[in-house]
């Protein structure tokens, strides 16, 4: 099976921590030459320190805030123009907060629909110059469950991670005669920062504590336990080798078995 990814470059966003950080992780053990993105410079440098570099990789790193697209797109088409291009997208960023849909303001959807779906397009635009003319490129992007089954008290980000999943879809339909597949990954309750403040909030909300809440959670998982982010990790990263080259437009469900759809 081939999975090396020497020679390739790969741009991880949201990466200091969590999925994001051992999906980077995981396509440097690969052989990928890895650029993180958030917007911590400081944790920014230290996530990037602890990434493998079996072949003698030179990692790098970018810090930018997704809430200001067309800063994203400056500062992502500069640094494109600058070095070598660009094979391989990782598009994951941090979910909008908890609430019903019925109570979100619509700054509330103005502001998720930035961070996730025009920040998307800005990075498309800036990196698919030369996924074209490599004749290869990879694009995943980190979405979530809800893209399948709506979660419920997460209204803002069920609606944006649909969003995010009909773009890719679509981009999968223009993009495959180039070499260049679009996929998702929706993970599931992975054991990470992000899903400690979803408990923590519904715990605020419920008047359980956060130890029930999480029981409860587990309990509705069938591999009876919370999913780890470097399981997710090579998900996303099995997707961006040569081995996934026919799998394109697809929603690759890493939840423990959870979702009760198909």
């Amino acid at each position: 099976m081939d999975i090396d990814l020497s020679g390739r470059r790969a741009m991880v966003c949201g990466s200091t921590q969590g999925i994001g950080l051992a999906a980077a992780t995981e396509l440097a053990a690969l052989g990928a030459e890895v650029t993180l993105v958030a917007r911590d410079e400081a944790r920014l440098r230290e996530a990037c320190a602890t990434l493998p570099a079996p072949a003698g990789q030179r990692h790098g790193h970018l810090a930018v805030d997704f809430a200001d697209p067309p800063e994203v797109g400056r500062r992502v088409s500069a640094r494109a123009q600058a070095e070598r291009p660009w094979h391989i997208l990782v598009h994951n960023t941090g979910g909008p907060p908890a609430g019903p849909a019925s109570e979100a303001t619509p700054d509330a959807l103005r502001r998720a629909f930035d961070m996730h779906v025009v920040s998307g397009q800005a990075l498309l635009t800036a990196l698919l110059p030369g996924m074209k003319a490599a004749g290869w490129g990879r694009i995943v992007n980190v979405i979530s469950t809800s893209v399948k089954a709506p979660i419920p008290g997460l209204g803002v980000s069920n609606t944006i991670r649909a969003a995010v999943a009909n773009w890719a879809k679509t981009l999968a339909g223009e993009l495959g005669r180039f070499g260049i597949t679009v996929n998702n990954v929706l993970p599931g309750f992975t054991d990470t920062a992000r899903l400690a403040e979803l408990f923590q909030a519904r715990a605020a909300r419920s008047g359980l504590t956060v130890e029930r809440v999480r029981d409860d959670a587990i309990a509705g998982i069938p591999a009876g336990r919370l999913g780890r982010p470097d399981e997710i990790g090579a998900a996303v990263a099995f997707l961006c080798t040569n081995a996934a080259a026919y799998i394109n437009g697809a929603n690759l469900v890493v939840d423990g078995g959870r979702t009760p759809s198909l």
